[in-house]
């Protein structure tokens, strides 16, 4: 039994995994121990010796290790040694092991579609806070705990998005900073970053929380769709989530009979319904200093 030790990184696995098939080693036989893991009397890869000449390096499809390295972002016991068999299949000939189709192909995309789900919650559920004005740092930061190894991978959307703000978005594994310019990665994360992420001063959030609050329709809730689009492991860290389960305990306790936030239903007038009371809410609304 071989332990091959490397630094827990997609690149450090690759090197690993290279000199392994040149020595012809089977997946059976590997135990993969990524960073901080201890191989105790099996701790080394095994290596040629000195009057040994390595036998040439098999010719692995480029789309081959696209693949691997988004399904390395799966956090399970076993990714190291999927992606590994599947790599000594294919350099064996065996095609078949990167197609959905495939018992560890099938593996393999149901990994990357979870990965790819990830990066979209990603996108969808940070929340920056912006910093005061004269702080030194980042402008924006954000604390987000995904369930995979998505970061450095997925937060240059937000490079793109942001274009010079100066942001940092840090997790209970890893971190990034974007200075403008170029995305620093930290693995693991600095705890000053972690610090900051996580104790914002954002004067705004009472704002925000006053708006979404009132915008909350009580009559068109559906628990499962919410928790299904929106899944509840990420309410702890949006500003919003302390009132999502107090909205949502109001609207099972007769609110949505009203069809409107609370307190919009303590106004006074006639009530109205459907698209007679959105016209009314518009003209109410209008500011008559623009022409219409």
């Amino acid at each position: 039994m071989h332990s091959a030790q490397f630094d827990g990184s997609f690149a450090g696995w690759r090197q690993a995994a290279r000199a392994l098939l040149q020595q012809g080693v089977p997946p059976h036989q590997i135990n993969w121990l990524g960073e901080g893991d201890n191989g105790g009397l099996f701790n080394q890869t095994p290596v040629l010796s000195s009057n040994q000449t390595a036998p040439p390096a098999p010719r692995i499809p480029k789309q081959l290790l696209e693949l691997l390295q988004g399904a390395a972002r799966f956090r399970v016991e076993d990714r190291w040694s999927l992606l590994y068999r599947i790599l000594w299949r294919i350099a064996q000939g065996d095609r078949a092991a990167m197609l959905a189709g495939d018992i560890d192909g099938s593996q393999l995309h149901k990994r990357l579609k979870a990965v790819r789900r990830e990066a979209h919650h990603l996108h969808a559920f940070l929340r920056f806070h912006p910093r005061p004005e004269h702080a030194e740092g980042p402008q924006l930061v954000a604390w987000h705990e995904p369930a995979h190894d998505i970061l450095l991978s997925a937060s240059g959307h937000f490079a793109k998005r942001l274009g010079r703000t100066t942001w940092l978005i840090a997790t209970p594994d890893d971190g990034v900073y974007w200075d403008g310019q170029h995305l620093h990665y930290q693995r693991p994360c600095p705890s000053a970053w972690q610090r900051l992420a996580q104790t914002p001063e954002d004067k705004g959030e009472a704002l925000w929380l006053a708006y979404y609050g009132s915008t909350f329709n009580p009559a068109r809730l559906n628990r499962s769709a919410l928790e299904t689009s929106m899944p509840v492991r990420f309410w702890k860290n949006l500003p919003e989530g302390p009132l999502i389960p107090q909205l949502m305990s109001q609207a099972r306790a007769g609110a949505q009979r009203d069809g409107q936030a609370e307190a919009v239903a303590r106004q006074s007038g006639k009530r109205i319904r459907n698209g007679a009371a959105q016209e009314a809410v518009v003209n109410e609304n209008a500011c008559p200093d623009f022409p219409r």
